[in-house]
C-alpha cells in the first residue's frame, strides 16, 4: 500500500467465504464473508466488511474489534453482557478475550475495525517513540489535530 493515499470501497465489494470455527456454531448454518478493506503497516490493525447468514454461534476475540453494523441485525452477549440487538447504524466494542454469543436472525453485514493488542511491556517503548516522533513532526506549540492524542 502507498503511503499517505486514501484507501477506499464502495459496498459492493466482493467478499470472500471465511467459516465460522465449527465448533462454534450452536445452530444452523452461518455462512460469513469477508473483505479485508485495510491494514496498517505495523499489521496491528486492520478494517474489514464482513457477512453472516442466519445462524447461532460463539465469536472469541483474540483482538479489538469495533463493529459498525451496515444492514440487517444480530443479537450479541456475553457471561458480562445481557443479549443486545444491534441495528443497521450501531456500534459496539468487543474487547480482546471476550467470548460473545451471536445470534443472526436473518443477515447481518458490518464494517469491523480490528486491533492487536500489544503486550503491556511495549507500551513504555511506544509512548517513547510516538513522543520522539511526535517533537520531529511538529513545530513547538502547533496542534496535532489527531483525534488519536483526544
Amino acid at each position: 500500500m502507498l503511503k499517505n493515499t486514501i484507501v477506499h470501497a464502495n459496498k459492493d465489494v466482493k467478499l470472500k467465504v471465511s467459516p465460522i470455527n465449527p465448533a462454534w456454531i450452536l445452530e444452523g448454518e452461518p455462512v460469513a464473508r469477508n473483505a479485508v478493506l485495510s491494514r496498517s503497516d505495523d499489521t496491528t490493525a486492520c478494517t474489514i466488511f464482513w457477512d453472516c447468514t442466519a445462524g447461532k454461534f460463539n465469536w472469541h476475540y483474540d483482538f479489538d474489534e469495533t463493529v459498525h453494523i451496515l444492514e440487517g441485525s444480530v443479537t450479541v452477549s456475553s457471561e458480562n453482557s445481557p443479549p443486545k440487538r444491534l441495528e443497521a447504524g450501531d456500534v459496539a466494542f468487543f474487547p480482546v478475550g471476550t467470548k460473545a454469543h451471536w445470534h443472526v436472525e436473518t443477515y447481518v453485514r458490518k464494517v469491523a475495525f480490528c486491533r492487536r493488542v500489544l503486550p503491556r511491556q511495549a507500551l513504555p517503548l511506544i509512548r517513547a517513540a510516538r513522543w520522539a516522533r511526535g517533537l520531529l513532526r511538529r513545530p513547538t506549540g502547533a496542534a496535532t489535530g489527531s483525534l488519536m492524542e483526544a
